[in-house]
């Protein structure tokens, strides 16, 4: 469920930062807890508060890999493609998950359940292949455990 965008709320959230360019990826951070994405809507309504061009604030929120531009899924799956984890096998685990979800990785299911993103490293690297689901992350994620933590999350 996406939460319909509130310019009053949003000009909280860039107030709760200090309302300064120097802060606008804390900024971004805080409209991505909120709305899951960044919105058009956002960019303009941050541009203008922080007194930066659209393209700025357009180009932070393209060159990092966090921030969305389409509401996410209910269900966020994050597999790490850091070089440990492909040498533990994360990219063999991104294909199972492709097939298993039926997306490309950067997709989200029609129905908006889940969305598979990349991310280049979770700070498991022990642990490899780590993966994150909601914010919470697992290690030494084969097939099988994929199946259980995808099972788990069906149930919350």
């Amino acid at each position: 469920m996406t939460i319909r965008y509130d310019k009053a709320i949003a000009s909280e959230i860039i107030a709760q930062h200090g309302a300064k360019p120097e802060m606008l990826v804390q900024i971004l951070h805080g409209f991505l807890e909120r709305y899951s994405f960044i919105s058009d809507e956002a960019v303009r309504q941050i541009a203008d508060e922080l007194n930066l061009s659209r393209a700025d604030v357009h180009g932070v929120v393209s060159f990092y890999h966090d921030f969305r531009r389409q509401p996410a899924g209910k269900v966020v799956v994050k597999i790490c493609q850091a070089e440990a984890c492909q040498a533990m096998g994360s990219r063999e685990l991104t294909a199972y998950a492709e097939k298993k979800l039926g997306l490309k990785v950067k997709d989200t299911a029609s129905d908006g359940s889940v969305t598979l993103e990349p991310v280049y490293c979770l700070g498991n690297c022990a642990c490899s292949p780590a993966v994150m689901i909601n914010q919470r992350v697992y290690g030494r994620v084969d097939a099988a455990c994929f199946d259980r933590l995808l099972a788990s999350t069906e149930d919350a």
